[in-house]
């Protein structure tokens, strides 16, 4: 997730310091959380709507359902 994050970045034309300023936590806690690929559902949500853009979660059965 990390890895997602940081090509959203990217593609947002933003940093480290200006998402964490958007999600309300510092740039070292963010950071960190980036090393160590480390997040829950409700920091990725934030996230995404700080980046304007939608998350998805789901878990994928064989045959191509989502739940």
């Amino acid at each position: 997730m990390a890895k997602k994050i940081k090509m959203l970045l990217i593609e947002k034309e933003m940093n480290i310091s200006d998402l964490a300023d958007k999600i309300g936590t510092s740039q070292p806690n963010l950071s960190n959380k980036l090393k160590r690929d480390n997040f829950n559902e409700k920091e990725l949500i934030d996230i995404a709507n700080a980046l304007d853009v939608v998350y998805e979660a789901n878990f994928i059965l064989k045959d191509g359902r989502k739940i």
